[in-house]
């Protein structure tokens, strides 16, 4: 079963998803997959996730953030807070749904929203992170410099571009960052955790995962030799996935 259901946050914008159930009922797992800054549900990340777990049994949910792919709102309106209720909301929506066994992945961006929503659901059986942030202030540093941060508190806003286009975001996005501390959140984590993170990651620093494996208290690294953010070198995705799935059976095998 493969199903489109829309949703709303709590400030009542559309959210939009899918889930994907290989069994058709709710006594399987189910992973929510939380996607990247400026991506959506139905990139390959997401996609192949999908098809790699309901090959064993397990259902997934993936979904859009506000102002990102179907889901209403702005994309230059998008903060930490803004995904983590989102993402909240979508683990609602499959408890109402019938789903007592549910999981997190997130990617990127998307593990940030992960490692704050974990810290904070104690319900939730397996936490798989591709990639994530974990410190934004040093990774928004690093990009713009002391200067373009004056810059942008000034302006309001910044504009940059990526391979997809050329996307505006608000300085509201860089003042929430100090309500969301993936270190602190780390601290509270209780559930089993992997991270993969690739050791040429010119993104997002391999150390900021190295200290996140090291606070959370179940945690695993699994580090990809020559790996960039992208994995986009031949082999890289299928180790990093395969990682990802193996973690996720194995947590279920526990259930």
């Amino acid at each position: 079963m493969v199903e489109e259901l829309t949703f709303k946050n709590s400030k009542g914008d559309k959210l939009v998803g899918i889930l994907s159930n290989p069994v058709d009922n709710t006594e399987v797992p189910v992973i929510v997959l939380c996607h990247g800054f400026s991506s959506n549900k139905d990139r390959p990340t997401y996609t192949s996730m999908e098809e790699r777990l309901n090959r064993n049994s397990i259902a997934t949910f993936r979904f859009d953030f506000y102002g990102h792919g179907e889901s209403g709102g702005e994309f230059e309106d998008i903060t930490i807070s803004e995904a983590v209720n989102d993402t909240k909301r979508a683990i609602e929506l499959m408890r109402e749904k019938g789903y007592s066994n549910i999981g997190l992945l997130g990617s990127s961006f998307g593990g940030m929203v992960s490692l704050m929503v974990a810290s904070q659901d104690s319900g939730l059986f397996a936490l798989a992170l591709k990639s994530p942030v974990s410190d934004y202030a040093e990774q928004k540093l690093k990009e713009l410099g002391e200067d373009g941060i004056r810059e942008l508190k000034e302006r309001g806003y910044i504009d940059f571009d990526k391979s997809d286009g050329r996307f505006r975001l608000n300085y509201g996005f860089f003042e929430d960052i100090q309500n969301n501390n993936g270190y602190e959140a780390a601290e509270k984590i209780k559930v089993p955790t992997m991270i993969v993170h690739g050791d040429a990651d010119e993104t997002i620093p391999v150390k900021q995962s190295k200290k996140t494996a090291g606070i959370i208290e179940n945690c695993r690294l699994e580090l990809i030799e020559g790996a960039g953010h992208h994995y986009s070198e031949s082999g890289d995705f299928d180790k990093c996935a395969g990682l990802l799935e193996g973690f996720i059976v194995e947590e279920v095998g526990k259930l």
